[in-house]
């Protein structure tokens, strides 16, 4: 008899147990932070994907950074700079060092490549074709679109 009052019991409590995990699970009790920063600025879309809106001016154009794994995140640049390269320093976006050929790019996005230590480097590209000139000597084109990519 007392065994039949122990296991009812135990069977009961491992059914609360089982339901509290199971409302834990259903509720999304899990870490839902990200290593992307946080932003309060509005979000655009581009088409395809939401973009984070950088910047302030009278020429708007979209920046694809893509990176190691693939993933991209996408940006409505708002400026009134000239180029690509400055709006996209000015916002923070890209940094390099001045080269033989205009600025080369080391960082986009937050992530540092450099062909002499990696093997990698920052390919720019207009349009989804590898550009024909670097970002700083790239002239904004009002709803174009920019990415750079690690290759």
């Amino acid at each position: 008899m007392k065994t039949k009052i122990f296991n009812k019991k135990l069977l009961v409590t491992l059914l609360v147990v089982l339901i509290a995990v199971m409302a834990l699970i259903i509720t999304g009790c899990t870490n839902n932070s990200t290593d992307e920063p946080t932003t309060t600025e509005p979000i655009a879309t581009t088409g395809q994907a939401s973009a984070i809106v950088k910047g302030e001016g009278e020429n708007a154009f979209v920046f694809i950074a893509v990176d190691l794994d693939g993933n991209s995140t996408h940006y409505m640049i708002k400026t009134d700079k000239e180029t690509v390269g400055e709006a996209l320093l000015e916002n923070g976006l890209i940094a390099g060092e001045d080269g033989q050929y205009g600025l080369y790019v080391k960082t986009v996005n937050g992530i540092t490549l450099d062909y002499d230590k990696d093997g990698k480097y920052w390919a720019f590209y207009e349009e989804n074709a590898y550009a024909n000139q670097g970002v700083d000597q790239t002239p904004i084109k009002e709803g174009g679109v920019y990415t750079f990519k690690p290759e």
